[in-house]
């Protein structure tokens, strides 16, 4: 049996949503609309090139303890200080000390200098005598040093190159950001360079056509750049975490094509349909009022889902959710406006050959009426699903379920600088830093307030906890700790060393121990005295405490946003459990991969990532995942049920409903995931650790959404539930009670 969807016919103007107005304007005025988003897009780029980006700075940062223990430093003026280390040793051979004294001489006199630079430390010998180092102290706060560190770098780089036999080199928490920023920038233009030529070729493929393939390349890159210019403005409102663009490449990529993949699909069914018998402008607005008003709706879920990482109360959290925010809205404007207009021109050109043509030959081609309903590929495909539900759905829950298996046995860490790519010179500098002096690897700040009476008591207390860390194995020892007093004497800070990784069980223990005895049993005996611990450990530490203090927040404002969401656009309950439910699946799945790959180590082995990139996976990754997942995954539970729907409406019955659904945007699904997938998959070659998971993740959950959800999953769980599917909406119960409309053999 061959289900035959009746024709759409236009709306009159009154019953036309605001969007399809919006689209049948645009399309009667085709050259102004084009003007219109082009003007747009660069008045965004201009007024966000004009103000700039605001970038977050170290309080945007603060969290916990270590967050209570910078504010009370920074209250103090005692905020750590920007502190470049430059490591002198010997090419080949042993260290010569005349050679060292002249370079120590050199770079001395070559820093003092700078206005930058606060002073100069004296050089300090490592314990086998093969290195020295010379700390240069900057001046202002460490979290805007990374702006004011290239000249610190060109007088090292100068000392360098008067000094050949010798190997100096720089590095420091100012240099190693702008290193990974340096890095990002060339990420982002890597994965540019692979995802727009695979995209324009998948667009080829899927159209047979470089115009209506550039279309959706076109839009989705002013969608971009309209998006980048309103983030540089909305970031004097929401600072930039400094991720902000590469979020808005990676989504605007995927929902930008995606959702002009959609409109040109009905588009072009329509044209079909109507044998020649309606207009450019009128095929418009039946497809603005069907796939419009999904793009609409999808591009709304996204943007609520994404939302809900506001919830977070975290900087990177709400810099990626503004991205993302932005891109998307980019994306459903040009797809209201600028398409139509396309479409329509693209529309009048082929009109216009096609006379061309009928005058040189005397006749004109007749319309070409492309078969409706479900190819032969796909309905095999589908087989499975609609003739044998109960046995498909049982066996491909339980595949989906072992993949997500592994997601049991996560592990979340701070990716920081033991996970950076080693292609950072100032990290491969740091590496070899940290092996001649084991002390610099983690310093713990602590901070101690209490009244200035008693200040003496507070330094006999700080006294007593060096000389305890000093026999414990987990501090480092021979290290004098550096204590400061503010001015006033009510604020004492202490750095108290240890020669571990950041990310090491030891720093980890090393803190727990200062935080649960020895500050409590010293400091805490001093009456009034309040203290906290900050550092790299503790932020990394107190980081991941809030954010899992924030998740069943974020999680349940998500799951129940959703389920909202998909039960009023499809006024069904049961398409509301089951959409939730569906994309718990698909994240699940996705996450059991990612550890799979990342945290046991498989990705090193088959791509051959850095181990350090594969050890554990970002603590912002999953729920950053899960958020964006359940936003994609709305885009294709939209479009693919909303053409369920769309027939179930009609009086076809559930079954034959769903394959004449998934059947009819099974091309396009096919083609969006496929951009997708390659957009995302880009940024597994990117050097930072988190953005290889994002991709990959993302990467999986949409093929795993596309052809195992969509294909498998949900046709088998509605072709079960039969009329249950749309419950409890009346207008479906009175439609499904009529017989079908023009089922024919």
């Amino acid at each position: 049996m061959a289900v035959r969807i009746r024709p759409l016919e236009p709306q009159s103007r009154e019953k036309r949503p605001v969007t399809v107005r919006w689209a049948v304007w645009s399309a009667r005025h085709p050259w102004r609309a084009l003007a219109g988003w082009l003007a747009f897009v660069v008045l965004c780029l201009g007024v966000g090139l004009a103000m700039g980006t605001h970038n977050a700075t170290g309080e945007d940062y603060r969290v916990g303890e270590a967050g209570r223990a910078e504010t009370l430093a920074a209250e103090a003026r005692l905020d750590r200080e920007p502190v470049e280390q430059v490591l002198i040793s010997a090419r080949s051979g042993p260290l010569e000390q005349a050679a060292v004294d002249a370079a120590v001489r050199d770079l001395t006199a070559r820093m003092r200098q700078l206005p930058e630079v606060a002073r100069v430390e004296p050089p300090v010998r490592s314990a086998d005598g093969g290195s020295l180092r010379v700390a240069v102290v900057m001046k202002g706060v460490e979290a805007d040093a990374k702006d004011h560190v290239a000249p610190l770098a060109a007088r090292t780089a100068a000392v360098q190159r008067d000094h050949p036999r010798l190997r100096v080199a720089e590095t420091g928490n100012p240099s190693v950001s702008v290193g990974v920023d340096t890095q990002r920038g060339q990420d982002l233009a890597l994965s540019e360079a692979i995802a727009l030529p695979v995209t324009l070729l998948t667009l080829l493929v899927v159209f047979g056509s470089a115009l209506m393939a550039a279309v959706p390349l076109l839009l989705a890159l002013t969608s971009i750049a309209a998006a980048m210019g309103l983030s540089m403005v909305v970031s004097h409102l929401q600072p930039d975490a400094g991720v902000g663009a590469n979020i808005i490449l990676l989504i605007g990529m995927a929902v930008g094509v995606d959702y002009t993949l959609f409109y040109l699909k009905r588009e072009r069914e329509e044209r079909a349909r109507a044998g020649g018998r309606l207009g450019a402008e009128a095929l418009v607005e039946l497809a603005a009022a069907t796939s419009g008003r999904a793009i609409v709706v999808s591009g709304l879920a996204v943007i609520v889902s994404t939302a809900t990482l506001y919830l977070a109360t975290d900087v990177v959290f709400s810099s990626l959710a503004t991205s993302t925010v932005i891109v998307v809205l980019a994306a459903v404007l040009s797809s209201l406006t600028a398409l139509p207009a396309l479409l329509v021109k693209i529309a009048q050109r082929a009109e216009r050959r096609a006379d061309r043509r009928a005058q040189r030959t005397g006749r004109r081609p007749a319309p070409r009426d492309r078969a409706e309903g479900t190819g032969r590929l796909w309905r095999a495909l589908l087989r499975p699903a609609t003739e044998h539900p109960a046995r498909t759905l049982c066996v491909a829950v339980l595949v989906m379920l072992a993949l997500a298996a592994p997601a049991l046995g996560m592990q979340l860490r701070v990716l920081n600088k033991d996970s950076h790519s080693r292609e950072i010179p100032a990290l491969q500098t740091y590496d070899r830093l940290t092996t001649a002096f084991p002390e610099l690897r983690v310093q713990h700040q602590i901070v101690v307030r209490a009244p200035a009476a008693e200040s003496s008591e507070v330094a006999a207390a700080l006294r007593q906890l060096s000389a305890r860390a000093q026999s414990d194995p987990l501090y480092a020892k021979g290290v004098t700790p550096l204590v400061k007093t503010s001015r006033d004497h009510r604020t004492t800070t202490m750095e108290l060393s240890t020669p571990h990784k950041v990310s090491s069980p030891e720093a980890i223990a090393s803190l727990d121990r200062l935080r649960r005895d020895y500050l409590p049993d010293t400091v805490g005996a001093v009456p009034g005295a309040e203290f906290a611990v900050s550092g790299d450990v503790a932020h990394d530490t107190d980081y991941l405490a809030h954010q899992d203090g924030k998740l069943p927040l974020v999680v349940g404002a998500l799951l129940l946003l959703t389920f909202l969401m998909t039960t009023l656009v499809f006024r069904s309950v049961v398409i509301g459990l089951l959409g939730v439910a569906l994309n718990l699946l698909s994240a699940a799945a996705a996450f059991g991969l990612v550890v799979v790959f990342f945290q046991y180590g498989l990705a090193s082995t088959l791509f051959g990532f850095d181990t350090a990139a594969t050890s554990a996976i970002g603590s912002r990754v999953p729920l950053f995942l899960f958020v964006i997942l359940f936003g994609l995954s709305m885009d294709y539970q939209i479009f693919v049920v909303s053409r369920i729907r769309e027939a179930a409406l009609r009086g076809v019955p559930t079954r034959e409903a769903v394959l004449h659904g998934v059947g009819a945007s099974a091309k396009v699904v096919t083609s969006a995931a496929v951009v997708m997938v390659t957009v995302f998959a880009a940024f597994m070659f990117l050097h930072l650790a988190e953005m290889k998971q994002i991709g990959f993740s993302l990467a999986v959950a949409v093929l795993l959404d596309a052809f195992v959800i969509r294909v498998v999953i949900l046709p088998s769980a509605l072709t079960l539930l039969g009329r249950a599917s749309w419950w409890p909406s009346r207008t479906m119960r009175r439609a499904q009670r009529e017989a079908p409309v023009g089922a024919v053999p």
